[in-house]
């Protein structure tokens, strides 16, 4: 018998005007943690997903074999029946069911057409265990966080009896300590057998837990290692990825930094939901001209609330509190007062609120600056191609045309929309809320260029983010958050990883200036 539990040989797939695989050999070991790394873009999830059956048979070239068998797919069910489970980035989990409904949800035995819920309940307590997920089976699963959402998707996997899980980014959504949980318990199952395909843009995750890593680039196969005999590090990985040495990710270029451009004083916001709750807590900063100021602090700070609040007041019940710009107050109460102050919002979230996924890349583009597009109310075609044209040019967006919906855009190339969209509004002041996340080292690294060049025209940027190296690689001074307070401020020169957790971390507010 192979010692291969999943051999791929010359694997073809073709979208209409764009060819996501090419000629793509793949071989994974029974038992070991094999990583798929490559740019956004390079035909992963394509990749992964022919092999789950989301592709069926005769939808590509080539061929798939699955414990020695060449597969023939309808669908995922048939994957699933001979023991393949795939978990995506976006969750697909029911909200409103409980744990133990989504676990068993598609595969329910029933006896006279009856399902005996309490026989469920039972098992699903073994499958909970074996993921170290100690909630009640019958908890609601949208009454969880994303970390231990992940946990019931494994558990529901486990349901199947898989054999080999595959997971699309599984720590993307997660903290570091969810994170490290996930790894762990990935290795746990090594160690009972199961074999696991990784994807992820995460090179130190990937090398803490995988086995042998195959690089894709342009939808093809570049190289494939075995991690501790070749020594692999991520330098190799990188190169690999993109085809090049893309030498420091985080290189922060000397600009001129002026006068304060923003200041936002005593700003607090409350629960969209629960009004008497604090969610921002008389917060008080300021952005000079020319600057990158980072906001970090650990999920739940307040970060993305302070910032959805400054931008239109896209989030809370009510806000208070003063903005200024140029020292007078500026009216930002809606989101298109915001961008009339100045003021360009990216949000973490491009996919719910960041773009319209049923349009396509030029709308997507021109659709907060239409008035530069428009006379006498009516969009002028051309100038809107023109303009969106310039910006797939100037950031690298890999699409075939303009005309494409943006839905079937790689996360990476999703988000150089979202950036573009900011960029042709023409903004003083860049708020991005997770620039980065999601996306390979490549694209990081188009991205961290754009926010440099934005600063060196005398633009200035808010970068939220949760990549502490980020932060301290890219920002002139750093903010630091938690329990909805700015708990301190730290510059670019006193600011470490372990000051920013004890900022993040003590009770007791400290001066932030």
């Amino acid at each position: 018998m192979s010692e291969y539990i999943l051999e791929i040989n010359h694997l073809t797939k073709d979208f209409p005007g764009v060819r996501a695989l090419s000629d793509v050999t793949l071989k994974v070991k029974k038992g070991e943690i094999h990583s798929l790394c490559g740019e956004n873009g390079a035909g992963k999830s394509t990749l992964m997903s022919v092999i789950s059956g989301v592709y069926p048979k005769g939808s590509y070239e080539g061929t798939v074999t699955f414990k020695g068998k060449e597969t023939n797919y309808s669908n995922v069910k048939d994957s699933e029946k001979e023991g393949l489970a795939i978990i995506h980035q976006e969750l697909a989990l029911s909200p409103y069911l409980s744990i133990y409904e989504n676990i068993f949800l598609g595969h329910m035995k029933t006896r006279l057409g009856i399902i005996n819920w309490d026989t469920y309940i039972i098992e699903s307590k073994k499958y909970l265990d074996q993921v170290g997920l100690h909630e009640n089976p019958a908890t609601v699963v949208s009454k969880l966080g994303v970390g231990k959402q992940q946990l019931v998707e494994i558990a529901r996997a486990l349901s199947k009896k898989v054999e080999l899980l595959i997971l699309d980014e599984p720590t993307s959504s997660l903290n570091d300590d969810e994170s490290d949980k996930l790894l762990d318990l990935i290795l746990e199952l090594k160690r009972q057998g199961i074999t696991s395909i990784m994807i992820s843009h995460k090179l130190k995750e990937v090398l803490k837990v995988a086995d042998t890593v195959t690089i894709l680039r342009d939808g093809k196969s570049i190289s494939t290692y075995d991690v501790r005999n070749d020594k692999l590090d991520e330098a190799t990985i990188i190169k690999d990825m993109v085809g090049r040495d893309i030498g420091t990710a985080y290189t922060k270029e000397a600009v001129s930094i002026g006068e304060p451009l923003l200041e936002v004083k005593n700003w607090t916001v409350y629960h969209p939901d629960y009004h008497s709750m604090k969610v921002v807590d008389d917060a008080s900063f300021y952005l000079r001209k020319g600057e990158i100021l980072a906001f970090c602090g650990p999920m739940g700070a307040g970060r993305t609330e302070l910032m959805m609040s400054l931008y239109g007041r896209s989030f809370g019940s009510s806000c208070s509190g003063e903005i200024l710009m140029h020292g007078k107050p500026v009216d930002t109460s809606t989101p298109r007062k915001a961008i009339d102050s100045g003021i360009g919002y990216v949000s973490e979230d491009r996919k719910s609120l960041g773009l319209i996924l049923i349009q396509d890349v030029k709308t997507n583009i021109s659709n907060s600056s239409l008035d530069k597009l428009s006379r006498l109310g009516v969009v002028d075609s051309q100038k809107e191609i023109r303009a969106a044209e310039q910006y797939c040019d100037a950031l690298r967006i890999k699409t075939p045309s303009i005309s494409q919906l943006v839905r079937n855009l790689s996360g990476g190339n999703q988000q150089k929309v979202v950036l573009s969209r900011c960029l042709f509004a023409n903004p003083d002041i860049f708020i991005v809320d997770e620039p980065t996340r999601g996306i390979d080292v490549g694209a990081k690294f188009e991205i961290y260029a754009i926010l440099n060049n934005l600063v060196k025209e005398g633009k200035s940027v808010i970068m939220v983010t949760s990549e502490l190296p980020e932060a301290l690689g890219l920002a002139d001074r750093i903010y630091v958050m938690n329990e909805g307070e700015i708990k301190g401020m730290l510059t670019r020169e006193e600011a470490t990883q372990e000051k920013i957790m004890h900022l993040a971390l003590v009770h007791q507010k400290e001066k932030a200036v």
